[in-house]
C-alpha cells in the first residue's frame, strides 16, 4: 500500500483510482491509508452540490467544472449515485452526463454508490475527497444523490454547500421544513426561464431574513441560473469564491464552531463504522430467538464490546 500511496502522491492517476476503489470497498488498512494522506490534505476547496431530484445538479456541476478549468484549476468530482439494489454499485449516469471532461487530465470524476445512506452521501465520500485533496486537486465537487429532506450530511464535508432548487420544487415553505435553509451557503434557483423562478427567489430571500442563520456574518445569496445555457454559472462561481474568502477571514466563533463540528462528525463516523464492524462480528456468532429480550441482549453485546450500557 505504501508504494501505491507514494505513486498517488506523485500524480499517478491509476494509483489514485485504485486507492479510491479500496476505500469504497472498505478493504485493506484504511486507518494506515488515511493517516498517510492526512498530512497532505487541507488545500482543496470542497464544494457540495445538493438539491431535490431533477433540479439539474449534474448539469450545473458540469458547467462548474468547465468554468474552473478555464481558470486553470484542477477538479476532482465525487458523484454520489443511487446504488443498484442488486449489486450495491453506482449507476454511472453522472459520468455519462460529464463525458466532455473525460479526457481532461485536469479532471477526475468518480461515481460512488450511496449504498443506502439516508443523507445522500456515501460513507466513503469523506475519504475520497481527502484522496483528491492529497492528490493535489484545487477543487473537489461533491454531487449528492438528491433524496430531498435528508440531505444534511453534505454540510459535514463541504466547505461551501450549494443548494439547487427549481420553480417546480414546490412551496418554498417545504424548503424550510427540509432544513435546507440551515445547510445552504449559496442558493441557486435553476431553470430560471420558467414561470415562478423570480417568485421563488423572492420567497427564499424573505425566509432567509427570518431563519436562525440571519444573524450570521455570511449572507446567503439566492441566484437565478439556467445551467443548461450556462447562464448565471459565472456569478455562482463568484459567490462560491466570496464564501471561501469569508471562511479565510477571521470570522470568529462561527467559523471556529463549524470546524469543530466537522471534526466531531468525522471522529463519530469513524467510531460508528468500527463499532458496526465489531458488532456484526459478534452477531454472527450469536443465534437470536424471538423470545429473547432485545434490550437485554443489547446490554450483553455492549459488555462484549467493552462499552458501558444504560440500565
Amino acid at each position: 500500500m505504501d508504494d501505491l500511496v507514494a505513486k498517488m502522491l506523485s500524480g499517478d492517476r491509476l494509483a489514485l483510482s485504485r486507492l479510491i476503489s479500496q476505500v469504497e470497498a472498505r478493504s485493506g488498512d484504511l486507518v494506515a491509508l488515511m493517516a498517510a494522506v492526512q498530512k497532505r490534505c487541507g488545500k482543496a476547496v470542497k464544494i457540495g452540490v445538493t438539491g431535490p431530484p431533477g433540479a439539474g445538479k449534474s448539469t450545473l456541476t458540469d458547467k462548474l467544472i468547465a468554468h474552473l478549468r478555464k481558470k486553470g484549476k484542477t477538479v476532482g468530482v465525487v458523484a454520489i449515485d443511487p446504488s443498484s439494489p442488486f449489486s450495491g454499485g453506482a449507476v454511472l449516469g453522472d459520468r455519462i452526463r460529464m463525458q466532455e471532461h473525460a479526457g481532461d487530465e485536469g479532471v477526475f470524476i468518480r461515481s460512488l454508490g450511496s449504498r443506502g445512506s439516508l443523507g445522500g452521501i456515501s460513507r466513503a465520500t469523506r475519504e475520497v475527497t481527502k484522496l483528491f485533496d492529497a492528490f493535489g486537486m484545487d477543487y473537489v465537487l461533491v454531487e449528492t444523490v438528491g433524496v430531498g429532506q435528508t440531505e444534511l450530511d453534505i454540510m459535514e464535508i463541504a466547505d461551501t454547500t450549494v443548494v439547487i432548487l427549481t420553480p417546480e420544487s414546490g412551496d418554498a415553505i417545504q424548503t424550510l421544513k427540509a432544513g435546507i435553509l440551515e445547510i445552504a451557503d449559496v442558493f441557486v434557483v435553476n431553470k430560471a426561464d420558467r414561470d415562478g423562478a423570480p417568485l421563488m427567489q423572492a420567497e427564499l430571500k424573505a425566509m432567509l431574513e427570518l431563519s436562525p442563520r440571519a444573524a450570521s456574518q455570511w449572507t446567503q445569496p439566492v441566484l437565478l441560473v439556467q445551467a443548461n445555457k450556462d447562464q448565471g454559472v459565472h456569478e455562482l462561481l463568484n459567490a462560491i469564491e466570496d464564501h471561501q474568502a469569508f471562511l479565510r477571514q477571521d470570522a470568529g466563533k462561527e467559523t471556529a464552531e463549524r470546524k469543530r463540528r466537522i471534526a466531531r462528525e468525522e471522529v463519530k463516523e469513524i467510531v460508528l463504522e468500527e463499532l458496526g464492524t465489531r458488532l456484526n462480528a459478534v452477531l454472527s456468532h450469536r443465534a437470536l430467538t424471538e423470545e429473547e429480550n432485545p434490550y437485554q441482549v443489547a446490554q450483553e453485546f455492549l459488555k462484549v464490546l467493552k462499552m458501558p450500557g444504560k440500565n
